[in-house]
C-alpha cells in the first residue's frame, strides 16, 4: 500500500468516529499540556535564576586569592612558587605568578586588585561616607565589563570611578531627628575630600587628606561594584603604604586579590580548577550557576514526569479506543484480507490511526499549553513587577519559558505514546484469521 493512500485511509476512519476520536485525544491534550506548562515553568525559573547571576557578578570572572600556607586552598601546593614570603607551602600572588596565570589557555586578562589596610572618610559638602576603596593595576574599569551610567572608566592619578550606590550612602550628620534626608549627591564631575585614618604607636589618631574628582559612575548592577570607589593601583598601594609605614614589594608580599577574566564563560570551571591545582583559591560565581542548572534539570524532569502522568491515563484511552474499533470492525477487517490486504497493510492502517489519535491530541496539547504560558508569563510578570517596584529590586523578565524543542518534543512524545497504546490492538488485528473475521457478529 502506497504511504499517501495510508494516509488517506487513516484519515478517513478517524473522520468516521469523530467523537471518540476527540474525546480520546483530549486526555492526550491535557497530558500534553501539563508537560508543557510544567517544563516551562522549570525553563523560566533557571533562566530567571541565571539572568539574576550574570547581572550580579560578571560570570567570565574568576576571583583569585593567594593561599598564605593554611592547607585551605587547591591541592597541589608546591612549596616557594609564586613567591617567598616566610613560608615553606605560600603561594603569593606575585608578578610572576600573574605571568603564570596570563599563560593559562582560555585567559583574556589578569588584573590584579588591592584594598585599603585601614579605614577611609569621604566629604561631599556636608555630606559624608565611608567608602569601600579598590585599587585596580589596569588603565580603564572596561576591562570589567561594568555598565557605565556616565562619565568615563579610565583611571588616573587623582580620579575615581564609584559604584551607583556610593551616591546612596551619603549622610548628613548634623541632620536631626524628624528631618529629611539630602537626595543623593550628583557625583560625576564633582570633587570629594578623601581623609585615609591610621594610628601612631601611641594609640594617636592620623589622618591624611587627599583629593578625589570622580570622573565616572557605574550603573547599578546589585553586585560588589555597587559600593565600590575604584581608583589606580599606584594611587592605593602608595597610601597603604602610608598606613603601614613601610613599602610594599609585589615580588615579596604579592597583591591580596586577581581577577582572572576568561575568554569564553563555557570554559570559566575548568580554567579555575587549573589555578586550584596551581595551589592558590579560585572562587567563581560559575560554579553556583552550574549547581543552579544540575537542580532545575532535575527539576524539569520531574515536572515532565508529573505531565507524563497525564499522558500515560491518555495512552491507556487510545489503548482502549482501539481494541473498541477492532471489535467492532472485525468483518471489515476480514474483507480488507479477504480481497488481498496483508498482515502488513493492516498493522500499519491501525497504528496510523492511534499515532493519528495522539499527534492531534499532541497538538492541541502543544498549542494549549504554549498559550497557557504565555498568558501565565503576562500575569506573574505583572505581579513580580509590582512585587520588584516595592521592594526596590529590579523585576523579573520572565516566569515560563517555552523553547521550539520543547514544543517539538512534546508533539513527537504524544504521537509515539498514541503509537504505542495502538500497537498491541493493531497486532490482534492483524493476526485475525479472514475467514474467522468475516464470520463475526
Amino acid at each position: 500500500m502506497r504511504f499517501f493512500d495510508l494516509l488517506s485511509l487513516i484519515s478517513s476512519n478517524l473522520s468516521r468516529r469523530k467523537g471518540r476520536v476527540v474525546l480520546t485525544a483530549i486526555g492526550v491534550v491535557i497530558g500534553t499540556a501539563a508537560v508543557i506548562i510544567l517544563v516551562s515553568l522549570a525553563n523560566g525559573l533557571q533562566k530567571s535564576a541565571t539572568s539574576q547571576l550574570w547581572g550580579i557578578s560578571d560570570l567570565k570572572m574568576i576571583q583569585v586569592s593567594p593561599n598564605y600556607g593554611g592547607g585551605e586552598g587547591g591541592p597541589g601546593i608546591v612549596g616557594g612558587k609564586g613567591g617567598g614570603g616566610g613560608g615553606s607551602n605560600q603561594q603569593l600572588l606575585t608578578p610572576q605568578t600573574l605571568k603564570e596565570l596570563a599563560a593559562l589557555p582560555g585567559v583574556e586578562a589578569v588584573i590584579p586588585r588591592d584594598y585599603l589596610y585601614s579605614y577611609a572618610q569621604m566629604r561631599f559638602g556636608k555630606l559624608e561616607t565611608y567608602p569601600q576603596l579598590v585599587g585596580i593595576e589596569a588603565a580603564n574599569l572596561d576591562v570589567f565589563e561594568y555598565p557605565l551610567q556616565g562619565g568615563s572608566t579610565e583611571l588616573q592619578r587623582g580620579t575615581a570611578v564609584v559604584g551607583s550606590w556610593v551616591a546612596r550612602s551619603f549622610y548628613d550628620p548634623s541632620l536631626r531627628p524628624g528631618q529629611d534626608p539630602p537626595p543623593p549627591p550628583d557625583l560625576l564631575g564633582q570633587t570629594v575630600r578623601l581623609e585615609i585614618v591610621k594610628w601612631s604607636n601611641d594609640g594617636q589618631e592620623i589622618r591624611k587628606k587627599i583629593s578625589l574628582r570622580i570622573v565616572g559612575v557605574l550603573q547599578e548592577t546589585r553586585g560588589e561594584a555597587d559600593g565600590m570607589v575604584f581608583v589606580s593601583m599606584g594611587e592605593l598601594t602608595q597610601w597603604n603604604e602610608w598606613v603601614n609605614n613601610k613599602r610594599i614589594n609585589r615580588s615579596k608580599d604579592g597583591y591580596t586579590n586577581v581577577v582572572v577574566k576568561a575568554t569564553d564563560p563555557n570554559n570559566v570551571i575548568e580554567l579555575a580548577n587549573q589555578i586550584n591545582e596551581m595551589g592558590f583559591q579560585a572562587y567563581t560565581p560559575q560554579s553556583y550557576v552550574q549547581n543552579i542548572n544540575s537542580f532545575f534539570i532535575v527539576l524539569q524532569i520531574v515536572f515532565g514526569g508529573v505531565g507524563a502522568i497525564a499522558l500515560l491515563v491518555a495512552a491507556i484511552g487510545i489503548a482502549n479506543t482501539m481494541t473498541m474499533a477492532i471489535l467492532e470492525r472485525t468483518r471489515e477487517i476480514g474483507l480488507m484480507k479477504a480481497i488481498g490486504a496483508s498482515n502488513r497493510d493492516v498493522l500499519s492502517i491501525f497504528l496510523g490511526e492511534a499515532a493519528g489519535i495522539g499527534f492531534l491530541g499532541g497538538l492541541g496539547g502543544v498549542l494549549i499549553g504554549w498559550v497557557t504560558a504565555q498568558l501565565l508569563n503576562i500575569v506573574a510578570a505583572n505581579y513580580l513587577a509590582a512585587q520588584a517596584a516595592q521592594s526596590g529590586g529590579p523585576p523579573t523578565t520572565i516566569a515560563l519559558s517555552t523553547p521550539v524543542w520543547l514544543m517539538l518534543f512534546g508533539l513527537i512524545f504524544a504521537t509515539l505514546i498514541g503509537l504505542l497504546s495502538g500497537l498491541y490492538p493493531a497486532l490482534r488485528a492483524a493476526t485475525l484469521m479472514p475467514v474467522t473475521a468475516l464470520k463475526y457478529e
